[in-house]
């Protein structure tokens, strides 16, 4: 496959060319691989944990040690989510406003959608009856400091540290997936599934699509899209105006050229 990853490879590849679709399926395709490591060691690290506990009688000590790495897991999420996102997009865009207001949303959707709703569903389609639960919901002013945190975080990268975009792309993309995979590891067996290992395939395929297509979307495709577009609104509006400005001037020239004569 010759496309290049586009933000992570230090080439990065022209994205006017591109469509949503080329761009989306091209980013899947080269992230899946980040994803399957980082579920597969998420996968392993519960082993141990179930296997530490197994001489304890209280299932429900297991949920609550899972509840609390979830949560930890969960923040750090956000902030490299938040990180993410904005050194992307300050790699296609100076738009400071813009980024932060698309690094803000895109970091609140994805990582609920990554670590509680596709969880969630997962669950259900286990035959699990699972318990919903949304940080940004419950544990705001929990939530916010991290989001903070990540957006100022990736504020200096992307803007004072430019020539170094591609690194940190890759570097904060790896452990957005790989943090990812724990949180919503630990959510689907604090918040129901404690008896995971007899659906581990399956869990195995959920878990995948619940960190790849999310963390994707959040760290390349929505900054992306979002500074093409900007870019492409700037150059409508001031189109029409450089035209304008053209015309005047060839008339000026033409009259003092006839004036000469």
């Amino acid at each position: 496959m010759e496309d290049n990853c586009f933000c992570c490879d230090s080439g990065c590849t022209d994205i006017k060319n591109r469509s949503f679709k080329q761009m989306l399926f091209g980013e899947l395709v080269h992230h899946f691989p980040f994803g399957l490591f980082s579920v597969s060691l998420s996968l392993i690290v519960l082993g141990f944990l179930k296997y530490l506990s197994s001489g304890i009688s209280d299932s429900r000590l297991l949920t609550r040690n899972a509840d609390l790495l979830f949560h930890s897991f969960h923040y750090m999420h956000i902030v490299f989510a938040g990180t993410g996102s904005l050194v992307c997009f300050f790699r296609f865009s100076k738009n400071i406003l813009l980024g932060l207001l698309v690094g803000a949303f895109s970091t609140m959707f994805f990582c609920t959608f990554s670590d509680a709703i596709l969880p969630f569903l997962a669950g259900q389609l286990l035959g699990v009856q699972m318990e919903f639960h949304l940080c940004f919901l419950f544990h705001l002013t929990n939530v916010l400091p991290f989001l903070a945190i990540g957006l100022l975080n990736g504020l200096v990268l992307g803007r004072f540290y430019p020539s170094k975009g591609a690194f940190y792309s890759v570097f904060s993309h790896f452990f957005h997936i790989l943090i990812s995979s724990f949180a919503s590891t630990f959510y689907i067996v604090s918040h129901g599934l404690a008896n995971w290992q007899g659906v581990i395939g399956l869990l195995f395929f959920f878990l995948i699509i619940s960190v790849v297509i999310p963390c994707t979307m959040s760290d390349i495709v929505v900054p992306m899209m979002a500074a093409r577009m900007s870019k492409k609104k700037k150059k409508n509006i001031m189109t029409p105006a450089t035209r304008s400005d053209v015309v005047p001037m060839a008339a000026a020239g033409a009259d003092k050229k006839n004036e000469r004569n």
